[in-house]
């Protein structure tokens, strides 16, 4: 348990609340447009004149797009600092959810959600940078989890309203009304948003180009507890991600033989589980650090478990209960996947964190597009066997899973390493 204050903490605080509120605001917008075409795919599919899997590229590139950024913004947010990242972000996401709002051929929309998965990918790592420059470094787990759950209500907003919005007024004014949200949170952020508090001004840190760049990424992939992080995110984030993302419908409609109705409960199910367990996984590891690991190891264990449990039930379908659970299980991923960060957060001074961060937010979407994939190629080699295809899952689990183990006594002993020379360090510094 640590709850000692660190030298040089900031002090959080109401203020504290508010500025960071204001970027989380752009993070929960970023996800509404993030998510809001996965109520619009039958729309998405009449509009453009596509089959499903010219629709799942909507998916896998808008996946594509944001893992490939995040070790560019890991730098651009400890180079340029938080509030400028976060405004590219918004210009950005909130151009590509108004392109894809007026896009008339299917090109033209694929392009505009690159845009926009562009723009989401600076939101995530600048709101954790903004937390760390405001909050005390004990909150830490705390603050990430509640980011979380922002980008969680996102996605309900995306599932209830815009999906409401689309079916009653139309694809144009849906998609170009809601873009609204971005203008107001770009405001917002450009008038009120600060990068830090005053007096915890960041040290001055040189940059020089491409050599910058190599000793950031260097520095942080050295670091045993930032590798921790990406392969806990690697293994935590991609079951969930998978099937609300993309398949998550098709498996409970096709293989399971349940309405869309009850299939979209069921994925809210995931949605609502995921906003309850990060609260509880956040205040767990604020008050019992070595948490972490046994959070992460058993989140992978318990959703392999119920994996397993329903794609080996005997019989055509499994029962309502398993679903319900397999559910319920599902949305643990998101805060264990959080956890990564809680790893890489501690292994790096302040000038890294961004890209920190960055390298270890590669690691769950990577295996998001690989299992979406994998998935894909399985169905059609299988003649849609959704129990061989979703196998999958176990075989990137137990690459996973094997890496936590081979990295985490590194880890803790570097991690340990650091918290007693910071401590040293604080002893002799002259009042």
């Amino acid at each position: 348990m640590s709850n000692i204050t660190r030298p040089g903490d900031p002090p959080g605080g109401r203020r504290a609340a508010a500025v960071w509120g204001i970027g989380v605001s752009v993070y929960f917008v970023a996800v509404i447009f993030r998510t809001s075409l996965g109520v619009a795919g039958l729309d998405a599919a009449d509009r453009f004149h596509v089959n499903a899997s010219a629709l799942s590229t909507f998916s896998i590139l808008q996946l594509l797009v944001y893992a490939g950024m995040q070790i560019p913004v890991g730098l651009l947010v400890d180079r340029l600092g938080t509030k400028k990242v976060l405004a590219i972000g918004v210009v950005l996401f909130t151009a590509g959810q108004l392109g894809f709002a007026f896009s008339p051929t299917y090109g033209t929309a694929l392009a505009s959600r690159a845009l926009l998965g562009c723009g989401d990918a600076m939101t995530f790592i600048s709101v954790l940078r903004l937390g760390s420059r405001w909050f005390p470094a004990r909150r830490g787990p705390l603050v990430a989890q509640l980011a979380g759950l922002a980008g969680m209500a996102g996605n309900l907003v995306s599932t209830l309203l815009l999906a409401r919005l689309l079916h009653g007024i139309g694809w144009t004014p849906a998609f170009a009304g809601s873009s609204l949200a971005g203008v107001v949170v770009l405001v917002l952020l450009l008038v009120f948003l600060k990068d830090h508090p005053e007096g915890h001004e960041p040290e001055p840190f040189p940059h020089r180009g491409a050599a910058y760049v190599r000793r950031q990424i260097s520095a942080s992939w050295r670091e045993p507890g930032t590798r921790l992080g990406l392969w806990v995110h690697f293994t935590t984030q991609f079951p969930a991600m998978v099937f609300l993302l993309l398949w998550g419908m098709p498996f409970l409609v096709e293989a399971q033989g349940l309405t869309r109705a009850t299939a979209g409960e069921l994925l809210t199910l995931v949605v609502l589980s995921n906003m309850a367990v990060g609260l509880v996984y956040g205040q767990v590891v604020a008050r019992h650090h070595e948490a972490r690991l046994p959070l992460a190891l058993g989140t992978v264990g318990a959703t392999a478990l119920v994996w397993a449990t329903t794609l080996a039930y005997p019989g055509d379908h499994a029962p309502m209960w398993l679903l319900i659970v397999l559910c319920a299980v599902l949305g643990a991923c998101g805060p264990a996947s959080m956890l990564g960060f809680d790893f890489a957060r501690p292994a790096n001074p302040p000038e890294r964190q961004g890209t920190a961060s960055g390298i270890t937010n590669m690691g769950g979407f990577v295996a998001s597009m690989t299992t979406l994939f994998a998935v894909g190629v399985l169905l059609d080699a299988t003649g849609e066997d959704y129990r061989i295809a979703f196998s999958s899952v176990f075989v990137l689990q137990a690459l996973g899973v094997s890496q936590i183990l081979r990295l985490r006594s590194r880890a803790a002993r570097r991690e340990k390493e650091r918290l007693v020379a910071s401590r040293v360090s604080s002893v002799h510094v002259p009042a």
